[in-house]
């Protein structure tokens, strides 16, 4: 007796939603990495110091390093530098958006759920806004810090831009781009293209639709009816009553043989 295979639904997630779900996360690592890091720009040709040495300068704190030496000397006393007002507006822009970054996620997080019919875009809406805000308040202070580069504080005038620069620009716009996404998924644009919502049973079964057999019927000899184009009519009684006439069997010569020629007995 055949069993029936188990049904297996699946909720396909929408492809606006996993964008936003994995540029987020993934921007926010870029941004805790040029928010922690020590090198939002790179200070040369120091006076009174050797040609080799040079400071690194963050938000956070200030490192003195050299080309000839892997030792790295942190906590660098610079007051001037940390008086300025762009130091302490990135400082806290930089955390603001570390928090709704995560924010954005605790509260996207249970509108994506996968395994439930349609996600609830009006949560992953508010979401992806949360996000898309936190990309903003990264750019803002990295703009602002890059454009006043040379006119911060600094004991020489060879400066160079750090690597928190260019992750911290990179970590914003990934933010941007995904909440913006998940953001759109509110309203029904290009009649509700965008979110893609569809329902996919698995029974276990493959998914193609294959034809059936073709039956052939093989005729029957004795049913087989007279085909028309054939130039000799015939039928079934012509077997038996042919039309032509047969010859008649002749008797057997050494019968008659026996018959013309008389015995002693008969006599």
């Amino acid at each position: 007796m055949p069993t029936s295979m188990p049904t297996f639904i699946h909720f396909r997630t929408p492809g606006i939603l996993i964008f936003g779900m994995v540029m987020a996360p993934c921007g926010w690592v870029l941004d805790l990495t040029a928010t922690v890091a020590p090198n939002w720009r790179t200070v040369n040709n120091i006076p009174n110091e050797a040609q080799d040495v040079f400071l690194q300068q963050g938000i956070w704190d200030i490192c003195r390093a050299s080309t000839t030496s892997r030792a790295i000397l942190c906590n660098q006393p610079d007051k001037p530098y940390f008086n300025e007002q762009i130091i302490e507006i990135a400082q806290a822009m930089m955390v603001a958006s570390l928090i709704l970054t995560l924010i954005g996620l605790a509260v996207a997080i249970p509108g994506v759920r996968c395994w439930r019919e349609r996600p609830n875009w009006t949560v992953v809406g508010l979401g992806g806004l949360l996000i898309f805000c936190s990309g903003v308040l990264t750019i803002i202070p990295i703009a602002w810090y890059t454009h006043i580069l040379t006119n911060i504080t600094a004991a020489s005038t060879d400066i160079r831009v750090g690597y928190c620069i260019v992750l911290g620009y990179i970590g914003g716009i990934m933010e941007v781009l995904g909440g913006f996404v998940m953001f759109i998924g509110i309203c029904r644009c290009c009649g509700g293209k965008n979110r893609s919502e569809r329902v996919v049973k698995d029974t276990g079964r493959s998914n193609r639709n294959t034809s059936p057999p073709r039956r052939i019927t093989v005729p029957s000899m004795t049913s087989r009816a007279p085909s028309s184009a054939s130039s000799v009519p015939y039928s079934k009684d012509s077997f038996d009553q042919p039309d032509f006439p047969r010859p008649v069997p002749r008797a057997s010569s050494k019968a008659s043989s026996y018959a013309a020629q008389p015995y002693d007995a008969d006599l």
